[in-house]
């Protein structure tokens, strides 16, 4: 089963798929867009084309478990895309996973306009590794 995650930005949507067997991140990509409509519209197209089951949204909940804007964002977002696939969206914690991004880009030499490019796509990989564990965990207990 192939599997999507979204890191929701401002202006930037970072966005990974696994493989079929759900153990790796196979292709990522960024979304360029700040119209909420729009990009509910190509990430439901994206998810359509490539034949995603589920969806992992990141949810920025603040370090104190709290949830502000940015969580409620997101947490709209994944309400609407719920409705435009059909397909299961679920909420994942993303707490640091830009910062790790940022890390993991800086450990590897990028940097610069390439990085501003690459950290969302980063994000949505890491969100995506996490997705993926909680629905193997699932599996195993289910």
């Amino acid at each position: 089963m192939k599997v999507c995650a979204v890191d929701l930005g401002d202006s930037r949507t970072g966005v990974a798929f696994s493989d079929l067997s759900m153990t790796l991140v196979g292709e990522t990509t960024v979304i360029r867009e700040k119209n909420t409509a729009r990009l509910l519209e190509k990430l439901a197209a994206l998810v359509r084309e490539k034949g995603a089951a589920a969806v992992a949204v990141g949810c920025p909940v603040n370090m104190d478990g709290t949830r502000g804007p940015r969580a409620e964002r997101a947490e709209g977002l994944a309400g609407e895309l719920r409705g435009l696939t059909g397909v299961r969206v679920d909420l994942v914690d993303e707490r640091r996973t830009t910062v790790d991004a940022h890390r993991i880009l800086s450990d590897n030499g990028v940097f610069g306009k390439k990085r501003k490019d690459t950290v969302d796509a980063v994000a949505a990989s890491l969100i995506l590794e996490t997705y993926m564990g909680i629905r193997r965990q699932e599996e195993q207990k289910g």
